[in-house]
């Protein structure tokens, strides 16, 4: 009690995270112990109100789940990245204590979080990593925090797919895959969002797909607060992909 420390902060962040709403102020007071209270008999241990072993292994749970082991010895790489995608959007990352910030930000954004942080794309680029780490394989591009770096990797290793190569016909979406990457684009050089796109179906312009996203909003546009679903048409805006294979 009465401790004033970055340990204060972390243990606030992930009461907030299930729901036991209490300041991010890095400080141990009453209320953050009642909280500590609460989470612990709502799963079944001692409430002392003092973060044990036991009661931070809870706390993390969510996020250590997300990062187990997949079961993708079957799938292709497409299937391998979505079955990942999957495992991470059923926690619910979401950001805590401020503009991108919390723990699943620093998860996707190698230990940073802020308000420069904006972190759809360290969201692709972790779930990418890990289904293809667990593959045993090399991913077929390195990934990065910035969309046009996400957008210029692609174009290097062949695997940029354009708004136009699909309104066109040229390409067909089954050519993408079961997952793929999409990056929504401002201008001929500037892509502002990203995520995973899947499911298509569609011809030229019409085209639906459904997406995992992390850091958007209800507006759809990066700087949200989540990471969730949506389903997006290519009719709606500019959007670009990335092939895994």
């Amino acid at each position: 009690m009465g401790a004033k420390n970055l340990t204060v902060k972390r243990i606030q962040e992930w009461l907030n995270y299930h729901q036991f709403r209490t300041g991010v102020d890095s400080d141990f007071g009453p209320a953050t112990a009642e909280c500590i209270r609460d989470f612990q008999a709502a799963n079944g241990v001692a409430t002392s109100g003092k973060v044990t072993a036991e009661t931070w292994k809870l706390l993390v749970k969510p996020m250590r789940d997300a990062l187990e082991v997949p079961d993708i010895a079957e799938l292709s790489a497409p299937e391998a990245v979505l079955a990942v995608a999957e495992r991470h959007i059923t926690r619910h990352p979401i950001e805590i204590g401020g503009p991108n910030c919390g723990p699943w930000v620093r998860l996707y954004c190698k230990g940073n979080d802020g308000l420069s942080w904006a972190w759809c794309a360290g969201f692709v680029t972790l779930v990418m990593q890990q289904a293809y780490f667990y593959r045993q394989e090399k991913p077929p591009i390195e990934g990065s925090v910035s969309c046009d770096s996400l957008a210029a990797q692609a174009k290097r290793a062949n695997l940029f797919v354009s708004r136009s190569d699909l309104s066109s016909g040229r390409t067909d979406w089954d050519a993408l895959g079961a997952c793929c990457i999409f990056l929504r684009r401002r201008t001929t050089t500037d892509w502002t969002h990203t995520g995973f796109a899947m499911s298509g179906h569609g011809q030229g312009r019409q085209i639906v797909f459904s997406t995992i996203e992390g850091n958007t909003n209800d507006e759809g546009s990066r700087e949200g607060f989540e990471a969730c679903r949506r389903t997006r048409s290519l009719n709606s805006s500019h959007y670009d992909f990335i092939r895994f294979q």
